[in-house]
C-alpha cells in the first residue's frame, strides 16, 4: 500500500492529519490507539454498533486476513508523523508512545488470540508502547476459554472487558445475546487465571422484563467474581435496530426512565457497599489503577488513533473517521489513507466536548475551563444539589449523576 504522499488539496483529510500530526502536543495528555474489530456472530437486538455478520461482510474481507488490514493502516498511520518538524521541540520524525491500547468491536476475540497480539506488536514495533502501557480488549463470553486468555496474556494484553450484561437469563434473550449467564463468570476465573491483574464486566439496565431483583442478582454477581472495575450502562433503544421495531410493534414494552433511574441508585449502592467508587458517571473501579485508562484518555482530551473500519481519531483540532464497511475501507486503505471525512473543531466544538466530558468525571470539572455563564450556571447546579463546588472543581453529586445531561446543558447553554 502507498505511504504517505504529498497533499494536493488543503481542505482534504490528509492534509488535516498532517498538520495535527505536526502539532507539538500531539501525547503531551496521553496517546492511545482504538482498534475496531467488525465482526460479530450474531447481532445483539440493541445493538447500532458498527459490526458485520459473515454473511454482510461481502468480497474482499475475512476474518483470516483482517489482522494483517489492521497492521498495514497501523505502518500507514506512523508514515503521518514522520514530517513533524524540528522546531517542535527537537522531536523531529518523532511518533508519540502508546500509553493505552482497546479493542472494541463487534467481538475483538472472534480473531485469534495470535491475530490480536500482532496487531498489538504493529503498534509496539512503529510506535513503541509506554512502559506501564495498558492493552484492553472487549470479549464476549462464549468467545473465550482459558486457553485463549491465556495466550492473550502472553502476547502483551494486560486488562480484559467481558460483556456480561445481566445474569437474567429472560433479560439476555430479550437483547440477543448468545451466552448463558454463567459463561461471563467463565470468562472472569479464566482471566484470573491467565495473569490479567485488571477484569471488567459490563451490564445494561433498564431492559424490558428486568426486574429490580434481576439487576440486584447481576450486581452481586459481578462483585462475587472478583472484577476490579464494573461499567453499568442504561439500555439505549437505538432506531433501526430489532429491539427498536419490536417496541414500535408492541412486542415489548418502552424502557422507562424512572425504572433506569432507580437501577442506577441501586449499582451505586451495591458497588459502593463492596468497595468499588465511581470515576466516571458509568464507571466503578475498586482501586486507581482499575480504572480504564483508554477510556480516561478520551474523557480528559488525549490524542488517539482509530484503527479498522468506521473507527474515529482524534489529533489536536481534528477529528476523522474511517469508512464503516470493510470491504469500502479495505479498499480505501490499498489506496492510501481509508479516512471517509473529518471536521476540523471550532473552539466552540473543543469547549463543549470538554465540558460535556469532564463534568461526568468524580474528579470534577476545572472552573476555570467554564465561561462566565457557564460558572453562573456552576452555581446554580451546586444551589440545587445537583453538583457541590471545591477547590475550583465542580463535582456531581449522586442525585447530579442521574441530571448529567441537563447540568451539562445548562454549564453549555
Amino acid at each position: 500500500m502507498s505511504t504517505a504522499s504529498p497533499v494536493a488539496d488543503p481542505n482534504s483529510p490528509a492534509a488535516a492529519i498532517a498538520t495535527a500530526a505536526a502539532d507539538p502536543s500531539v501525547g503531551e495528555a496521553g496517546f492511545g490507539f482504538y482498534v475496531h474489530v467488525p465482526f460479530c456472530v450474531s447481532r445483539c437486538g440493541y445493538c447500532d454498533f458498527n459490526t458485520y455478520t459473515a454473511s454482510e461482510l461481502g468480497a474482499g474481507v475475512s476474518r483470516d486476513t483482517y489482522a494483517s488490514i489492521v497492521r498495514a493502516e497501523i505502518r500507514d498511520a506512523a508514515s503521518r508523523f514522520a514530517e513533524r518538524s524540528a522546531a517542535n521541540d527537537g522531536r523531529s520524525g518523532k511518533r508519540p508512545k502508546v500509553d493505552t491500547v482497546f479493542f472494541g468491536g463487534g467481538t475483538p476475540t472472534l480473531l485469534s488470540a495470535a491475530d490480536l497480539s500482532s496487531i498489538l506488536a504493529e503498534i509496539d514495533g512503529t510506535f513503541g508502547l509506554a512502559d506501564g502501557y495498558e492493552a484492553t480488549t472487549e470479549a464476549n463470553p462464549e468467545s473465550v476459554d482459558a486457553d485463549y486468555l491465556a495466550e492473550l496474556h502472553d502476547g502483551g494484553f494486560t486488562r480484559l472487558s467481558v460483556g456480561m450484561q445481566s445474569t437474567a437469563s429472560h433479560v439476555l434473550k430479550i437483547l440477543d445475546r448468545e451466552h448463558s449467564p454463567q459463561k461471563a463468570l467463565d470468562a472472569v476465573a479464566y482471566a484470573r487465571k491467565a495473569g490479567f491483574e485488571h477484569v471488567s464486566l459490563d451490564l445494561i439496565y433498564g431492559t424490558p422484563g428486568e426486574t429490580a431483583s434481576d439487576f440486584g442478582a447481576s450486581l452481586h454477581a459481578a462483585v462475587d467474581a472478583g472484577v476490579d472495575h464494573v461499567s453499568a450502562y442504561a439500555l439505549i433503544v437505538e432506531d433501526g435496530t430489532a429491539l427498536a421495531r419490536r417496541i414500535r410493534s408492541g412486542q415489548v414494552p418502552q424502557p422507562s426512565d424512572d425504572v433506569a433511574a432507580d437501577r442506577y441508585l441501586a449499582a451505586e449502592a451495591v458497588l459502593a457497599d463492596a468497595g468499588f467508587h465511581w470515576y466516571e458517571v458509568s464507571n466503578w473501579a475498586t482501586t486507581e489503577a482499575a480504572r480504564c485508562r483508554h477510556n480516561l484518555l478520551y474523557w480528559e482530551g488525549g490524542h488517539w488513533w482509530g484503527a479498522g473500519p468506521g473507527a474515529h481519531s482524534h489529533l489536536p483540532g481534528v477529528r476523522w473517521w474511517n469508512h464503516k464497511h470493510p470491504s469500502t475501507y479495505g479498499a480505501a486503505l490499498a489506496e492510501g489513507l481509508p479516512a471517509a471525512g473529518h471536521e476540523v473543531l471550532t473552539s466552540d466544538d473543543q469547549y463543549l466536548e470538554r465540558i460535556l466530558l469532564r463534568t461526568r468525571l468524580a474528579s470534577g470539572l476545572p472552573l476555570s475551563l467554564l465561561r462566565p455563564t457557564g460558572t453562573a450556571a456552576a452555581e446554580r447546579a451546586a444551589a440545587d444539589g445537583l453538583a457541590v463546588i471545591a477547590d475550583g472543581r465542580l463535582q456531581l453529586t449522586l442525585r447530579g449523576r442521574l441530571l448529567a445531561d441537563a447540568v451539562v446543558r445548562d454549564l453549555t447553554s
